[in-house]
């Protein structure tokens, strides 16, 4: 395929259409960048010959018509001096490099619309390609979410499962086991002697606490 050929197709390709059928559009994503790279690298490699031939043929073109003008200066020289002959000599040498010059020039022309094809084709390559990674960076990010997203439900199907619930269940049984048992530790134990006169104490404190109460009430209700 000539460069031409595949700057045109790329050119003219729908990057969105192209990722919307694609199977994996990541993947294409990149595939397309690493061509149109490619693809510029080779326009610009050639625009840049292009243009140095351009050059090249300038200078040859100025070299040739210097020696026209000198076959001319020898012309006028041997009609001056009566050589007709080789006057006439000189006048077809001066032709020849004119006719060269003629050449040259098509070959600048063709030069140059090369330089503004390629120059063209290189300004539209380079807005595909910006489209085309920012396409990139958009997938990269979708993907990346996606995959986040998808190790998510991964996580709640796998907790909502009857076997990951029935070891919870499992858990919590054995805890209120626990809780029980703790609370059954004491449960018949006799009080201590201590602990009898602590109670005691508490129950005095308490009675004398209801008796004062008692005694405020029947104040107030005489007042």
């Amino acid at each position: 395929m000539g460069i031409f050929t595949r700057v045109r197709d790329i050119i003219s390709s729908n990057i969105n259409a192209m990722l919307d059928k694609a199977e994996d559009p990541e993947k294409l994503v990149k595939m397309m960048i690493r061509e149109m790279e490619d693809t510029l690298v080779e326009v610009k490699a050639s625009c840049a010959g292009a243009m140095a031939t351009k050059k090249r043929v300038e200078r040859e073109i100025d070299e040739v018509r210097a020696r026209a003008e000198e076959w001319a200066a020898k012309a006028d020289l041997a009609v001056n001096k009566g050589r007709d002959d080789l006057a006439r000599e000189a006048l077809l040498e001066k032709r020849r490099f004119l006719e060269r010059v003629e050449t040259l020039e098509g070959e600048i022309d063709h030069c140059e619309s090369l330089v503004d094809q390629y120059q063209a084709d290189i300004s539209q390559l380079e807005d595909k390609l910006a489209s085309a990674r920012e396409r990139q960076r958009l997938l990269v990010q979708r993907h990346i979410h996606a995959r986040q997203k998808q190790r998510a439900q991964y996580d709640i199907r796998k907790a909502d499962t009857s076997d990951a619930m029935h070891r919870f269940d499992n858990f919590e049984e054995r805890i209120e086991q626990m809780e029980a048992e703790a609370e059954l530790v004491n449960f018949g134990r006799k009080p201590s002697l201590e602990d009898e006169f602590s109670q005691l104490t508490r129950d005095e404190a308490l009675e004398k606490e209801l008796s004062e109460l008692k005694a405020r009430n029947r104040g107030d209700a005489t007042s």
